[in-house]
């Protein structure tokens, strides 16, 4: 497995994120998008775990560089509130575009997995990048109550984790989502893990929730979603 700190184009500008590949040299490609803590390490073991498992992931840095410790919560609500809505949607678009013409993507399409406010962001990157996205793993983070969504593009499997008792995304709000978006027709599931709370899979634990047992099933579904990537 090899790492590293990239730029890639986006509208005329550039973007950077991290990139991890596997020790083949190439494989599926996934995007990761992060907490609202930033491009944090944690975030970035993310995609060292998933090129360990034969992927080639690229974490899209959202924040521009900055970003807050897990001591900082003020901190990190004031950089997920302040990201520019259109700056995250052309960065982001910009990491799909960008990992499906390296060399070392194997794939025509993407998957997509993202944390909190990142799997908040991985369902709006599902519209934005309509066919270019196979299938998507959010975590424990939905567009809830956000209407300026066009749907109509999502062509992704969305096999989302969400946790029982969550204060930020409220499991019945999000469970409505889901079953907006199946009477849409869009392929749409979203797995509950009782007695988890929000953040159930950060091993570094911010927000007192880790919960091995739950993110190894969590993660072995993920895995197993993300294999039909091609």
């Amino acid at each position: 497995m090899a790492s590293e700190m990239i730029e890639f184009a986006v509208n005329g500008t550039n973007a950077r994120g991290y990139l991890a590949t596997p020790a083949s040299g190439t494989g599926p490609g996934v995007i990761v998008l992060q907490e609202w803590w930033g491009l944090v390490p944690q975030i970035k073991a993310v995609c060292d775990r998933l090129a360990e498992s034969g992927f080639t992931a690229l974490a899209p840095d959202l924040y521009h560089g900055e970003m807050a410790e897990h001591t900082e919560m003020d901190k990190a609500g004031q950089l997920m509130t302040g990201l520019p809505p259109d700056r995250a949607a052309k960065d982001m678009v910009g990491a799909v575009n960008a990992l499906l013409a390296m060399d070392a993507c194997t794939s025509s399409t993407v998957g997509v997995t993202g944390f909190c406010m990142g799997g908040l962001l991985t369902m709006r990157l599902c519209a934005l990048g309509g066919d270019k996205i196979k299938v998507a793993a959010p975590f424990y983070g939905a567009p809830l109550g956000d209407d300026s969504i066009d749907w109509s593009p999502l062509s992704a499997k969305i096999e989302g984790h969400f946790a029982a008792n969550d204060d930020f995304f409220p499991l019945e709000a999000c469970e409505a989502l889901a079953a907006q978006l199946r009477d849409m027709g869009k392929d749409v599931i979203f797995h509950v893990y009782p007695g988890t709370g929000h953040g159930f899979t950060n091993e570094e634990n911010p927000m007192g929730a880790w919960d091995q047992a739950a993110t190894e099933i969590a993660w072995q579904r993920t895995l197993e979603l993300l294999a039909s990537v091609a």
